[in-house]
């Protein structure tokens, strides 16, 4: 639950700074691009779509994206979104918490994103 609901706020945030921070708009304004977080059950997750400077997401597992990052499991997913530490979802990946799937250009590009809006 803490999962899903953190993925929600996520959105949030993006929608957000889609709006009203000008580095994060920058970043995505020529972009499309779709990201997929979820776990490795497909239980839980969300896939962000990034549309030249607009962002929108969609609840579930859905097959069409450029790159997937899958937890572990959702317990694992929430703590280590929620750590400060900047090489928290290096050391997921080492351990095997993390996998991506797709371009892994992608996922660099989603966490660019991902300082820019916070």
């Amino acid at each position: 639950m803490k999962f899903s609901l953190l993925l929600l706020a996520l959105h949030l945030v993006l929608k957000w700074a889609a709006l009203k921070n000008s580095d994060f708009k920058k970043h995505i304004a020529k972009s499309h691009v779709r990201v997929l977080i979820k776990t490795a059950d497909g239980r839980r997750a969300r896939l962000f779509v990034f549309d030249k400077g607009s962002v929108s997401s969609v609840c579930g597992d859905g097959n069409d994206f450029d790159v997937a990052l899958v937890w572990k499991d959702a317990a694992t997913g929430f703590a280590v979104m929620t750590d400060k530490r900047e090489d928290a979802s290096f050391n997921a990946a080492a351990e095997g918490k993390l996998k991506v799937l797709g371009m892994s250009v992608y996922a660099q590009w989603f966490e660019d994103a991902m300082k820019l809006a916070l």
